[in-house]
């Protein structure tokens, strides 16, 4: 699942480009990201059921402002930015660049959100900008532009992933619902308004299948997948969607694979497995809390126990944590936001 999760999502990029033919840009992020919404129902029915489904206005107001900023950056933005730079440069390339959004992600939690990046993290960020721009470089005046437009469109996605991950009170398939369902809204809206909407209805199923196939489904596919083998291995399984990306526009739009993109594929690789080689580990305290989020009971945090449910078993539910303090490896998840000098 965690393959089929990533293959997904990287097959969106060289199908957004054959769907550039027909729309747009932000009628095509519209659409794409109206199909996340659908994408994710069958997960929100099986789990709460649709009149259960929690509503970004029944949020605590500091939760309210993290969903309205991923919506925002993540749903609004990114995708905006990422179809113009598709414009301009090869789907190949397009994806290799989306490699941008782990190296945004890494940044932006070091200097604004309280996360950490050490010696391995700060070689794998430099190694994957290296490798973005050998590829800009590799396509010309437009391969600057598209490239800048698409790391435009990763710090759109890096703000998101860690708004996201600091929003509690809600599931993921919930907050990629609302994020699906408004941004997608905003986009093909002001696509109409700016140009009238002119795609056929084959199309237009083409634009909302994408969505639902490559951020609806992947998305529900990979949240399953971290299930059952753990959000890190399914992380590292995920890195690989932007070579799926490759494969797919070689394939599906017949792009030739240049000799530069293939030693920016080689550093890519050798950068991302350096990136997650990075570990952090201190003794570090937690205040007493309460709240409500996805989390599973095989960690060092959620201690309490639900009989004949496996540990493993990622739910959510409100819960307590009393004090504590320990040393742990971990990760900038909802319970480490803390720098360490």
């Amino acid at each position: 699942m965690a393959v089929l999760s990533a293959a997904l999502f990287g097959a969106a990029t060289p199908a957004s480009k054959l769907l550039l033919g027909a729309f747009p840009p932000f009628q095509l992020a519209g659409l794409l990201y109206l199909g996340a919404a659908l994408g994710v129902m069958p997960l929100l029915l099986g789990s709460r059921g649709i009149k259960n489904i929690k509503a970004p206005w029944s949020l605590e107001n500091e939760n309210r402002w993290r969903l309205l900023g991923a919506i925002g950056s993540g749903g609004v933005l990114g995708p905006v930015f990422l179809l113009l730079g598709l414009q301009l440069a090869s789907a190949a390339s397009v994806s290799l660049w989306l490699n941008l959004e782990l190296v945004a992600t890494a940044v932006l939690g070091y200097f604004l959100f309280q996360d950490q990046l050490g010696r391995y993290g700060w070689i794998g960020v430099s190694g994957t900008v290296f490798a973005a721009s050998l590829l800009s470089w590799g396509e010309g005046t437009a391969g600057v532009q598209a490239g800048l437009l698409v790391a435009l469109a990763c710090i759109a996605w890096g703000f998101d992933n860690h708004w996201t991950a600091l929003i509690d009170g809600i599931t993921p398939a919930e907050s990629t619902f609302w994020k699906g369902l408004v941004a997608g809204t905003v986009n093909l809206s002001l696509g109409i308004a700016v140009q009238p909407y002119g795609g056929s209805l084959v199309v237009t199923l083409a634009g909302l299948g994408v969505g639902v196939l490559s951020y609806g489904a992947s998305i529900v596919l990979y949240i399953t997948s971290a299930q059952n083998l753990g959000a890190t291995r399914s992380q590292l399984i995920f890195a690989s969607a932007p070579f799926f990306g490759v494969a797919f526009s070689a394939l599906a739009v017949k792009e030739a694979i240049s000799p530069l993109q293939v030693v920016a594929v080689l550093v890519l690789i050798g950068s991302l497995a350096i990136l997650f080689q990075d570990q952090h580990k201190h003794e570090h305290s937690h205040p007493t809390i309460a709240h409500e989020h996805l989390h599973r009971h095989d960690d060092s945090h959620h201690s309490h126990l639900h009989p004949g449910q496996p540990a493993s078993l990622l739910h959510s539910h409100w819960h307590e944590h009393e004090a504590i303090a320990h040393a742990h490896a971990h990760l900038p998840d909802i319970h480490h936001r803390h720098q360490h000098n």
